[in-house]
């Protein structure tokens, strides 16, 4: 919706986003930097935010402690229409395009849990000499790293 057309109403400070996300007014223009939202400008310069920029942070926070990196937020807040509250529609397409990605997340995440018991239960805590998960070091042809919980 073009500024013109916004009510005062429609609009928040950047005090008043930073109360209601919990974020620092900092971290908002960091976001803003980032263009991962675009406040519209007041006659008297001063940012003013949509009230549905509360939801794009709010998924920001939500996705960073998901894993997500800013280039892949920015992709997802990319998809949603500026000016206008997104929809539940334009929600649930961002839900599924980032649901393979947590549902391997958490694959990954119960198996290395599994895994580490495993390890840690036959006492020896050592893949190079451990004769249970890793017998005469055949993880090491593999490559480097902790190849069993990384698999």
């Amino acid at each position: 919706m073009p500024a013109h057309r916004l009510k005062p109403s429609d609009l928040l400070t950047i005090g008043e986003v930073a109360r209601r996300t919990g974020l620092s007014v900092s971290a908002i223009r960091y976001y803003e930097d980032k263009r991962l939202i675009e406040p519209v400008r007041s006659g008297g310069n001063q940012r003013r935010f949509l009230r549905s920029d509360i939801r794009r942070l709010s998924f920001i926070l939500i996705a960073q402690r998901l894993g997500l990196s800013l280039g892949e937020i920015e992709a997802e807040l990319a998809s949603l229409p500026q000016g206008r509250t997104p929809t539940t529609r334009d929600w649930e397409a961002i839900s599924a395009a980032i649901r393979t990605r947590l549902d391997a997340q958490i694959a990954e995440l119960t198996r290395t849990r599994d895994r580490l018991d495993g390890c840690i239960g036959c006492g020896c805590l050592s893949l190079e000499h451990c004769a249970i998960w890793n017998p005469q070091d055949k993880l090491g042809e593999a490559g480097p790293g902790p190849r069993k919980l990384i698999a």
